[in-house]
């Protein structure tokens, strides 16, 4: 009879100790929902709050750079080392300690918690068509981003720079698959991230001529200050849209217009800023807006292509790049529309030109190319 109170008072005890591990359990799932919410409640882009998932994730891939580490990969950041300047500020090419290439930016800047939280988030971003963003430095009043390097430089260079190569039709329609996979993957996200700064100069190509889109959120850097020198400010000025000109209002649509004046460029092998075939008073990009005779498009055309594309590969490329440049954001395409469409476009021309085999003259440079009744 002595063992009936024990085993009452056992009883007793383990049920207390299980409401208390309900308790906690329940109060631990409220808790973590309250956070959760907090955390993903804003689909603005640009909202911190809706990035901390995406900087949790990427903390450990994020480095810290020593800005001694970084002098020693760049010889003190010497002029040999010194590969352009951009929007951030001087780009330096460095070699790690564990014998891997770097590009590094660096520009003046006090240090502060919300560049290390966008370096964080814009570290996670990782894809195939994309540079990626390895980590920062904060020291001495300046601010580093440390990018992997890619070696053959950007699209810009290739089409109208000294040391520029021939590209061939489908080698421009290759990178421009690549450029678009890239944006499109960007605007894939969750929150969705606008690039800002879509232009040719910001798509690089690897060893392998694979395009990789460069300098993604390092508007978010800076705001509305646009660094950079005097000399860039025109043409990049021709890559933003109506809406970003007038209201600053950027979106998933003005980095497809962007894409349609980088499209622009691949083609005619120009930049887009400078006059059109025919007025000496519209840029090349005002010429396509508002072209209505199809037959003088081919003087845009870029020379150095020759034989190598069809006319019909050619029509379908402009063809999507004036839909691109609408300037009525609402009738501009996706991006992962452009990418379809451009990888449809490719497919022909592989296709076509393999049957007629290399050096095959394709092209009647005239009328016959664009119709005028389009």
């Amino acid at each position: 009879m002595s063992s009936t109170p024990a085993a009452a008072i056992g009883g007793a005890v383990g049920a207390l100790a299980l409401i208390a591990l309900l308790f906690l359990v329940l109060w631990f799932c409220i808790f973590r929902h309250k956070n959760a919410s907090e955390t993903t409640g804003s689909s603005d882009p640009s909202s911190q709050e809706g990035r901390n998932v995406a900087m949790e994730l990427s903390m450990r891939e994020s480095r810290r750079f020593e800005m001694e580490e970084l002098a020693q990969a760049t010889k003190s950041f010497t002029h040999k080392s010194l590969i352009g300047t951009g929007k951030f500020g001087e780009v330096y090419k460095g070699l790690l300690q564990d014998g891997v290439l770097v590009a590094i930016k660096r520009r003046h800047g006090l240090p502060t918690q919300e560049f290390v939280n966008e370096v964080r988030y814009l570290s996670s971003i990782k894809h195939r068509n994309l540079v990626t963003l390895l980590g920062y430095c904060q020291e001495s009043n300046m601010q580093f981003l440390v990018y992997e390097y890619v070696p053959n430089g950007s699209v810009s260079n290739h089409l109208y720079g000294a040391g520029g190569s021939r590209l061939e039709f489908r080698n421009r329609l290759a990178i421009s698959i690549g450029a678009a996979k890239g944006l499109a993957h960007l605007h894939s996200l969750s929150p969705r991230l606008i690039h800002k700064d879509f232009k040719t100069a910001n798509v690089l190509v690897d060893e392998n001529f694979i395009a990789k889109v460069a300098d993604a959120g390092v508007r978010n850097f800076l705001g509305r200050e646009d660094a950079g020198t005097s000399s860039h400010v025109v043409a990049d000025h021709i890559f933003l849209s109506p809406e970003v000109q007038e209201f600053r209002s950027f979106s998933e649509k003005s980095d497809v217009y962007a894409f349609g004046v980088f499209l622009l460029e691949l083609v005619s092998g120009r930049e887009a800023s400078e006059p059109s075939p025919s007025s000496s008073t519209q840029t090349l990009v005002e010429w396509m807006q508002n072209i209505t005779d199809y037959t003088e498009i081919p003087a845009m055309i870029d020379e150095r292509l020759g034989g190598t594309y069809t006319a019909e590969g050619v029509e379908e490329v402009i063809t999507l790049t004036l839909i691109c440049l609408d300037v009525s954001s609402e009738k501009r395409p996706t991006m992962s529309y452009v990418v379809t469409e451009l990888e449809r476009i490719l497919d022909k021309e592989v296709s076509l030109t393999t049957v007629m085999g290399e050096g095959t003259p394709t092209v009647t440079l005239g009328s016959q190319l664009f119709k005028a009744s389009k």
